[in-house]
C-alpha cells in the first residue's frame, strides 16, 4: 500500500469531519471496548454466526469502537477447538462484523480488533513463541524483530488490528507471577527490545501501517513491575526519579520508533492510580515525550476507580479527564453519556479520545478496505524457524563441569521431572488450547535427537504436589541410566477448576493444579515448589551424572542446586519448539547463547537483587547472607571461550555542548574465540558514574553486541555513547549532561575491560 506525503492531512481532515458529524451516544460507542470477542460468535454445523448480544450491542451504541478477544482460546473464555475460530474461520468472522456494523449503523464506522500476543497469539493455530523473559535472554533485537513481523502477519490475516504486547513492565521482584512478561530487570535492555517490537509489528515508520503489519498495544504503563511485595496489581512505592530512571526509558524508546498505542498499569504510582494519573499520561506521556497515540484501559480497571469516586459517572470523568482513551470490559465508560450530561467531564474530552481512536482507525487502512483476504496465507515455516531460533538463544548455561554437551551414543538417557513432557509447562500464561502434535517438549526433542539411545522418562513428582509416589520410579529410572536429564522448574498452565476474575486472572488456585506463576499467582517463596528438590537429590544420591533443566517463567532460588549439579539449564517459557532447542543445546547441536536477563537471588530474603543498585556507603550484605545474586544479570556460560583485548577510546573528553549537538564516545574491543566451538558472544557495555548531583547506581548497561564468532575468529566490536545513554535526571528534576567523569566496562559479568571518560 503506497501512499503520499499529503495522506497525513487527509487523515487529520477525514477524522474532524467524521467527529464532526458523530451524536453524543455514536462518539461513547467508539471508546468503549465492552464485548468479550467469544461472546459475539457461535459456531454451527455449517460455518459461524453473530450473537444476538453483538446485534444488540452495535444497537446501543450504533456501532463497535474496539472489539477485544475475538480469536481468544484458553479455560476463563472456555473457547477450544469445539466451539473457537479455526485457522480458517478467522477472515470470515472478522468480515462478517465488519459487514454487520457498516450495514446497521448510521455512519458503517469500521471495528478495531485487538488480540493478546504476550508471546505469540492466544488464538487457535498460533505460533506461541517464547515469553519475554526468553526474548530478554537471547539478548538479540534483531532476531525479536524477525519474530514479531512473523506473529504480526500471522494475526493480521485472521482479521485483527492491534496486538496487545508486553514490553514496558520491568521486572523488579521476581515474586510477580506476571515475571514472565517483562524483558529484563534492566530499561536498556528493555528498551531495545521494545523498538525490535515495534519495527516488526508496524513496520517503518509513516503515517500508514503496511499491509501484512499491526498496531501494537504496548502494556504497561508505568512501573507494574515494581508492585509492593511482588503482589500483582500492588502499589509502587517509587519516587519519580526512579520511575524516570527504571520505567520509562522503554516508553521513550517506543515513542521514538512510531508507537501508536498503549495501556495503562493496574498499579498506583505515589497514591494516584496510572489510569487517573494525568501527570503520567497527559503531562509526562503526551506533552514531554510526545506520545500522539491512544491510551487504552487494563481490563476491569476503570471499575476500580469507584472506590475513590463513589460513583461510575464520576470514575468515567476521572479517567477521560486524565487521559485514558479506550475502556475495556468495564461498567464505567458505558457512563460517559450521562457524566457529560452532568457536566462531570467535557465533550471535548471525549472529542480527544475519539479522535485518537478514529485516527488508529484510518492509519490501519480501515475506511478504504475494511475487509480481510481470505486468501493471505503467513509463511508457516519461515515462522516457524525463527521461533526455533529464538528458542535456541533464550537458553541460558548457568553452569557446566565438563558433562555437556552429551555425545549422542549414550546407551540409555533419564529424562526426569514433571516439565519434562507436560507442553502446557513451558509455553506460560495468556496461552491458547494446543494441539499435541504441535509442541515439542523436551522428552521429544531428545528422544528425536539422541536416536541411537535408549530414552526412558518418568514424572517423579509435580510442580506444587505433596505426592512421593512417582520418587521412587524416577529413582530406579536413574540408577540404571548413563545420565539424568532432570527438568524441573514451575507451570502457568491454566486449569478449568482454577476460578477467574472478571479481567480473566487467577482468583485462587484449587490446590489440584500446577500452576504457580502467571497473572495473580504470586509467591512468596522462590524456591522450587512441592517436592522438585528432592527429587533432584534423591536422583543424585545414585551417583548417576545429572543435569538440570528449568523450565520456569520467573528465576527460581537454586543454591543448592547451583552447588551440586553439574550442569544447569535456564530454559524460561521456550514456547512450542523449546524441547527441541533444549535438546540441540544439550547434545552441542547448538551452542548455548543466552546471557542472563535478570538476576538470580539465593533466596527471597535477599530481595531485591537486580544488579543496578544505587550506589553509596551502606552495607551491602546481610548478617546472615552476602546481598548479591546467585547468578548475576548478563551472566551465561558458553562451550567455547572468548578473550577481549585492545579496548580503546576514540577521544576520552568530550565537552557537554558538543555531546548535545549529537558527538558521540566510541568504545571499540577486540573478542577472540579462542574456543573449538563456533558460537555466539553478548559483549556488554555498562557505565558507572560518577561526581554527579544525584546518587548513581553502581552500574547500568548502555550498550550491547551480540556477535558470531567462528573459532579461532576475532572481531572489533564498536559501542557509541551519547547524550541519550549519558543524561541523567539531575537534582532539579530535568534530564541533563553533568560535567563529571565516568567509568566504563566491556565484556560480561565475570571477564571484562575497564577504561575512564569524561565529560567537561
Amino acid at each position: 500500500m503506497v501512499h503520499s506525503e499529503t495522506e497525513h492531512d487527509i487523515t487529520v481532515d477525514q477524522v474532524e469531519t467524521l467527529l464532526a458529524n458523530m451524536t453524543l451516544k455514536e462518539k461513547v460507542g467508539q471508546v468503549n471496548q465492552k464485548l468479550y470477542g467469544w461472546e459475539v460468535y457461535r459456531k454451527t454445523e455449517t460455518g459461524y454466526e453473530l450473537t444476538e448480544k453483538f446485534k444488540e450491542h452495535v444497537q446501543q451504541w450504533d456501532g463497535i469502537g474496539v472489539l477485544y478477544g475475538l480469536y481468544r482460546s484458553d479455560p476463563w473464555s472456555a473457547v477450544n477447538f469445539e466451539n473457537g475460530i479455526d485457522e480458517d474461520g478467522g477472515a470470515e468472522v472478522a468480515n462478517m462484523i465488519q459487514q454487520y456494523v457498516k450495514k446497521h449503523t448510521r455512519l458503517g464506522i469500521p471495528v478495531l480488533l485487538s488480540e493478546e500476543c504476550s508471546h505469540g497469539h492466544q488464538g487457535l493455530n498460533s505460533t506461541i513463541t517464547p515469553v519475554n523473559l526468553g526474548i530478554g535472554a537471547t539478548w538479540n533485537p534483531q532476531l525479536h524483530e524477525e519474530l514479531m513481523s512473523a506473529v504480526a502477519e500471522e494475526v493480521r490475516a485472521k482479521g485483527a488490528h492491534l496486538a496487545l504486547v508486553s514490553t514496558l513492565d520491568i521486572l523488579r521482584d521476581p515474586r510477580w507471577g506476571r515475571s514472565e512478561e517483562c524483558f529484563s530487570e534492566d530499561p536498556y535492555l528493555a528498551s531495545r527490545l521494545t523498538e525490535a517490537v515495534l519495527k516488526g509489528m508496524q513496520g517503518p515508520q509513516s503515517d500508514f501501517i503496511p499491509d501484512g503489519k499491526m498496531i501494537a498495544v504496548l502494556k504497561h504503563f508505568a512501573a507494574q513491575g515494581n508492585g509492593t511485595g511482588g503482589k500483582n496489581a500492588a502499589p509502587a512505592s517509587i519516587g519519580e526519579r526512579e520511575l524516570r530512571e527504571i520505567h520509562l526509558p522503554p516508553m521513550i524508546a517506543a515513542i521514538q520508533s512510531g508507537a501508536l498505542a498503549c495501556m495503562a498499569a493496574y498499579n498506583e504510582i505515589d497514591g494516584i492510580p496510572c489510569h487517573a494519573n494525568g501527570y503520567l499520561l497527559n503531562h509526562i506521556l503526551r506533552e514531554e515525550f510526545g506520545f500522539k497515540g491512544a491510551v487504552m484501559a487494563d481490563g476491569c480497571a476503570l471499575d476500580n476507580l469507584v472506590a475513590l469516586t463513589q460513583s461510575r459517572e464520576k470514575a468515567a470523568a476521572l479517567a477521560l479527564e486524565n487521559g485514558v482513551d479506550i475502556s475495556l470490559w468495564d461498567d464505567v465508560y458505558p457512563t460517559l453519556e450521562k457524566a457529560i450530561e452532568m457536566d462531570l467531564v467535557s465533550e471535548d474530552k471525549l472529542n480527544e479520545a475519539v479522535r485518537r481512536v478514529l485516527t488508529l482507525k484510518f492509519k490501519m487502512g480501515l475506511f478504504d478496505a475494511p475487509y480481510v483476504k481470505a486468501e493471505h496465507l503467513q509463511n508457516k515455516e519461515q515462522a516457524r524457524k525463527i521461533n526455533l531460533e529464538s528458542a535456541r538463544q533464550s537458553i541460558v548455561l548457568l553452569k557446566n563441569e565438563g558433562i555437556l554437551p552429551l555425545k549422542k551414543d549414550m546407551k540409555k538417557i533419564a529424562v526426569i521431572g514433571p516439565n519434562a513432557d507436560a507442553i502446557y509447562n513451558q509455553l506460560g500464561d495468556y496461552t491458547p488450547f494446543q494441539r499435541e502434535d504441535s509442541v515439542i517438549s523436551v522428552l521429544k526433542g531428545i528422544t528425536t535427537l539422541a536416536k541411537e539411545a535408549e530414552v526412558a522418562y518418568e514424572k517423579g513428582c509435580g510442580i506444587r504436589s505433596g505426592d512421593l509416589h512417582g520418587i521412587e520410579k524416577a529413582v530406579q529410572l536413574a540408577e540404571n541410566s548413563d545420565v539424568a536429564i532432570v527438568v524441573l522448574g514451575g507451570s502457568s498452565a491454566r486449569d478449568f477448576d482454577a476460578q477467574f476474575d472478571l479481567n480473566g486472572a487467577v482468583v485462587n488456585t484449587t490446590g489440584e493444579e500446577e500452576m504457580d506463576c502467571g497473572e495473580n499467582v504470586d509467591v512468596a517463596n522462590l524456591e522450587l515448589g512441592g517436592l522438585q528438590l528432592q527429587l533432584l537429590q534423591k536422583v543424585m544420591e545414585t551417583g548417576t551424572p545429572t543435569i538440570v533443566v528449568l523450565v520456569q517463567g520467573r528465576p527460581h532460588a537454586i543454591p543448592w542446586i547451583a552447588e551440586h549439579a553439574s550442569a544447569i539449564l535456564s530454559a524460561w517459557y521456550p514456547g512450542q519448539l523449546g524441547g527441541q532447542a533444549i535438546a540441540e543445546v544439550l547434545f552441542g547441536d547448538i551452542n548455548p547463547s543466552g546471557r542472563l536477563p535478570v538476576s538470580i537471588p539465593r533466596s527471597s530474603m535477599q530481595l531485591p537483587a537486580f544488579y543496578n543498585y544505587k550506589e553509596g556507603g551502606y552495607k551491602k550484605d546481610y548478617f546472615d547472607m552476602t546481598g548479591h545474586a546467585l547468578y548475576p544479570f548478563g551472566f551465561g556460560l558458553s562451550y567455547t571461550k572468548f578473550n577481549y583485548e585492545n579496548l580503546r577510546v576514540t577521544n576520552q573528553t568530550i565537552p557537554s555542548h558538543q555531546l548535545l549537538a549529537g558527538e558521540k564516545f566510541r568504545i571499540t574491543i577486540d573478542v577472540t574465540n579462542t574456543g573449538k566451538m563456533d558460537g555466539f558472544d553478548v559483549i556488554q557495555l555498562y557505565l558507572k558514574g560518577k561526581g554527579s548531583s544525584i546518587t548513581r547506581r553502581v552500574k547500568e548497561l548502555k550498550g550491547f553486541k551480540k556477535v558470531w564468532l567462528s573459532a579461532g575468529e576475532t572481531k572489533e566490536v564498536t559501542f557509541e555513547l551519547g547524550t541519550e545513554e549519558l543524561q541523567v535526571f539531575g537534582s532539579q528534576n530535568t534530564y541533563l549532561l553533568e560535567q563529571e567523569w565516568f567509568g566504563i566496562e566491556v565484556g560480561n559479568p565475570v571477564t571484562s575491560m575497564g577504561a575512564d571518560l569524561n565529560i567537561s
